[in-house]
């Protein structure tokens, strides 16, 4: 993902219609939500669900949406310019297929597939569309992961040998999201974002992977831990913990590690900080010696400064930011910050996770 966001002008085109495929807490809790926050953007005209009571749900805030039970009754509506796709895991492929295949601008929660195959006919599906495919990546967009990218390069942190990502909760899920039938599991419904980060963090592709999954605390049989490990080509490393069994204080969601110091900044903050020694300190020269070393201590006095990292007033962050960037693509034709080729590289590593592990077959 490029680290600037270009900020998007006052619209001078009508809204994006939007066509909302499954009423779950995806739809009902942040998308919609976000849409309704932009309406100079988005206008929500259609929802489609198998439940005649999640229809209602949102057809008493939208009493001018148009209500559907089959989702090809609704890719067929000539009024939807995007389909958002927030159907279970296992209704993404088909369901974004099918919108590509009308031509349809198309977004799918997290994640894009549960198989590289899969991703890969969803891109070819794309690029016979014009690119009008996207992934929902809001942790792309994260005030805190933006913070994480913006210290990479500062000369206080010193050479950056390691990065890690956390997601944390204590949660006893009883959902579908929970279900290994219903491919359920957090490497599916939070891994694509944790390893998009890291992978970004790491500026380069991983050339190694470790990983565990474990069941903590969901009352379901998929897994609420998964443990990440990546080594690039280079000399990052980048470890990440999706954990649905921790209980508080949770570690900070990004740590990157330099080597004259720790940069730290807690789950959606705007300010971090940086814990290093002091830029003004300069080590003495000496060398190494293979000779019988003194007994003596070999730790130095070193100078620790902490010093706050915060986004500019003017950063674009957050879940809005990421659909303010995708109705800048959708009508006027800005590169999206997210690479649909990064997207489906990272489903890859997903599939190889829980190909690895055990626990998830």
């Amino acid at each position: 993902m490029d680290q600037d966001i270009p900020p998007v002008a006052a619209p001078q085109r009508p809204p994006v219609r939007v066509g909302v495929a499954g009423l779950g807490r995806a739809a009902l809790f942040s998308h919609i939500p976000a849409f309704r926050a932009a309406p100079d953007l988005f206008r929500v005209v259609a929802i489609c669900d198998l439940m005649r009571e999640r229809r209602d749900i949102v057809e008493k805030d939208l009493p001018d949406v148009r209500t559907y039970r089959r989702i090809e009754d609704m890719l067929d509506d000539p009024e939807i310019d995007l389909v958002d796709v927030a159907l279970p895991t296992a209704d993404h492929v088909s369901c974004a297929l099918s919108a590509l295949r009308r031509g349809k601008w198309t977004v799918v929660e997290s994640p894009l597939a549960t198989s590289h195959d899969d991703a890969k006919k969803l891109q070819a599906a794309s690029v016979k569309a014009r690119g009008k495919l996207f992934a929902y990546t809001p942790g792309l967009f994260a005030p805190d992961f933006r913070l994480a990218q913006s210290v990479l390069d500062d000369p206080r942190l010193g050479e950056v040998y390691e990065v890690r990502v956390r997601r944390q909760d204590f949660v006893r899920r009883d959902d579908w999201q929970s279900v290994k039938r219903c491919l359920g599991g957090c490497t599916w419904y939070k891994g694509q974002d944790a390893l998009l980060q890291a992978v970004a963090l790491m500026r380069s592709q991983p050339a190694q992977l470790w990983s565990e999954l474990k069941r903590v605390a969901s009352l379901g049989d998929a897994e609420d831990f998964a443990h990440v490990v990546l080594k690039s080509r280079g000399e990052v490393t980048a470890d990440i913990e999706i954990n649905g069994g921790q209980l508080p204080p949770f570690e900070p969601s990004f740590t990157v590690r330099g080597s004259r110091g720790t940069f730290t900044v807690a789950p959606g903050a705007a300010t971090g900080t940086l814990h290093v020694v002091d830029p003004d300190f300069r080590f003495s020269r000496r060398r190494s010696s293979v000779r019988t070393p003194p007994l003596d201590d070999m730790h130095e006095t070193v100078p620790v400064v902490d010093a706050a990292v915060t986004l500019t007033t003017d950063a674009q962050t957050g879940e809005a930011a990421f659909w303010r960037a995708l109705y800048a693509t959708i009508r006027t034709a800005t590169p999206f910050p997210v690479q649909l080729d990064d997207v489906v590289e990272t489903v890859r590593y997903l599939q190889l996770v829980r190909q690895s592990s055990p626990f998830a077959k």
